[in-house]
C-alpha cells in the first residue's frame, strides 16, 4: 500500500506544506510526515479527513482508479452500513469470518466487530480486500451506494 506518494502529489499540487495540511486535518506534522513517507498506516478516520479535504475518493488515494470523485459521495462513514456491506460482500465471495480473518492476518472476532458496526475496518485490511477483490473502498464503507469493481 503506497498512499504516501499520492498524498505528496496532492499536497504539492495544492501548494501546501506538511505543516499546513497536518493543521487542516488536526494532526501533527510529524504524524503527517509518517503517512506521506509510508512509515505508518493511516487510520481510516484520518484518511477520510484527507479524502474530504482534497475532495477525492479513497479509491483514488489507493490508486485503484484515476477518477478523483464519485457522484453523491458521502463525507462520513456509517459504521452499521459499512458493517453490513462488509458482511454481504464476504458472503457473496463465499468467505467465512475465519477465512477472511486468515486472508487479512487478523482474528475472526475483529471481522465480527467490523460486521456488527462496532469498529470500522482498519486501513490495511480495507486496502487488501479492495486490491485483491477489485471492489471499491467507498462502496464497502457505505460512502457510495452503487458497487464499483475494477479490472
Amino acid at each position: 500500500m503506497n498512499i504516501g506518494l499520492k498524498l505528496k502529489e496532492l499536497r504539492i499540487a495544492n501548494n501546501l506544506t506538511q505543516e499546513e495540511l497536518a493543521n487542516l486535518i488536526n494532526i501533527s506534522r510529524i504524524q503527517y510526515n509518517q503517512y506521506e513517507n509510508n512509515y505508518v498506516n493511516i487510520p481510516i478516520k484520518h484518511l477520510i479527513n484527507i479524502s474530504n479535504f482534497y475532495d477525492v475518493s479513497l479509491d483514488y488515494l489507493f490508486n485503484f482508479t484515476n477518477i478523483k470523485q464519485y457522484d453523491n459521495l458521502k463525507k462520513e462513514i456509517d459504521k452499521i452500513k459499512a458493517g453490513e456491506r462488509l458482511k454481504n460482500w464476504r458472503k457473496k465471495n463465499k468467505l467465512t469470518q475465519v477465512k477472511l480473518a486468515s486472508i487479512l492476518n487478523t482474528t475472526f472476532s475483529s471481522i465480527a466487530f467490523n460486521e456488527k458496526g462496532r469498529n470500522i475496518i482498519a486501513t490495511p485490511f480495507l486496502y487488501t480486500i479492495c486490491y485483491k477483490y477489485k471492489v471499491s473502498a467507498e462502496y464497502l464503507l457505505g460512502r457510495i451506494d452503487n458497487p464499483k469493481y475494477y479490472n
